[in-house]
């Protein structure tokens, strides 16, 4: 009986030693997650902070790659828009050229063209008519002038100049300009009526409009005078006052010379141009033209960086034809030194 008594008083030690470990188990477990739920919300709440944080960096990186899109979108758009035109400037020119070589090809002599430009003369045979020695008197000889004025005839009665006044003759061939029309005017010391016309048909004195203007020293210096600051609109292209020059002034009893400066053709069709000069300007029963036409081509196309040369070949190549073909001559010079 003593010794199961003992045996008893063990057990019960045992076993309540045996519960004191387990509840304390439990209690740290349970306090663990005491203090893990009250750590949480705070961890929760950085978390989403950062979470906020980074998702805004995110748009905005966003916002910035689809505006760099958009801008990439709109250069890539206007460079399609720039290829495009350079597309079509080149089909143009291309077929600006082709129309060139054609009215090249059509033409006699192409390589006269390459005269024009080194400034060689293309002169015509003429001789002076009793009128122009009754005015100029029978012991008149004719001044040696510019190599590239010499040769001109000085057959006429009356002179028309029809003067290119666009910004590229104006800003680069102006000195020169007035130099050669002086020269034109010295090789005719006298004349029945002068008139001074602009490429697009405009009279340098309008009350003179349709007239002459009668040929005295005092006339010939206003006109060189009003000359240098004279820059009345101009398309360069002197077709519109080659034409209205012969149609008011072409007439069977008068000796008419036309002198045409410029540098540059801006016109269309050449073919047509010198068509229609030669339906306008007849020709008399001696199957000559009512007008004579001269020219002089100041090289301004050919010395600036930049213009189209182009219309000056096609302008050299206009006037060659014109003054072939109304008995007069082309001058071309080679420089724009006065």
């Amino acid at each position: 009986m003593k010794t199961m008594k003992k045996r008893d008083r063990n057990f019960d030690g045992f076993s309540l030693s045996f519960l004191d470990v387990i509840c304390c188990g439990f209690g740290a477990i349970i306090l663990l997650l005491v203090l893990t739920k009250i750590g949480e919300p705070r961890a929760l709440e950085d978390i989403r902070t950062e979470l906020e944080g980074l998702v805004a960096k995110l748009q905005e990186e966003l916002y910035e790659i689809r505006g760099e899109t958009n801008v990439l979108e709109r250069d890539l758009k206007t460079k399609v828009e720039q290829v495009s035109t350079e597309r079509e400037a080149i089909a143009r020119l291309r077929g600006d050229l082709s129309k060139i070589q054609g009215e090249y090809a059509a033409t006699e002599q192409l390589s006269e063209v390459n005269d024009i430009v080194e400034g060689r003369l293309l002169a015509a045979q003429q001789e002076l008519t009793a009128e122009m020695q009754r005015l100029l008197g029978r012991s008149y000889r004719r001044p040696k002038t510019d190599a590239t004025i010499g040769g001109i005839p000085v057959d006429s009665e009356y002179i028309i100049f029809i003067i290119d006044t666009s910004g590229s003759m104006h800003n680069y061939a102006w000195p020169l300009v007035q130099k050669k029309m002086e020269e034109v005017l010295n090789i005719y010391p006298k004349v029945k009526g002068i008139q001074v016309m602009n490429d697009m048909g405009q009279y340098m004195f309008r009350n003179y409009s349709g007239k002459w203007i009668p040929d005295t020293p005092g006339r010939r210096r206003i006109i060189l005078d009003r000359l240098r600051g004279w820059a009345p609109f101009s398309n360069s292209s002197p077709v519109e006052g080659i034409t209205r020059a012969i149609r008011a002034f072409a007439s069977p009893n008068k000796k008419v010379s036309l002198y045409v400066f410029g540098d540059e053709f801006s016109g269309d069709s050449m073919a047509s141009v010198v068509d229609t000069v030669a339906r306008i300007n007849k020709k008399d029963r001696d199957g000559n033209r009512l007008v004579r036409i001269h020219a002089i081509g100041f090289p301004v196309m050919f010395s600036r960086i930049g213009f189209q040369e182009n219309t000056g070949v096609r302008f050299a190549t206009l006037m060659r034809l014109l003054c072939r073909e109304n008995g007069g001559a082309f001058v071309g010079l080679s420089t724009l030194r006065p």
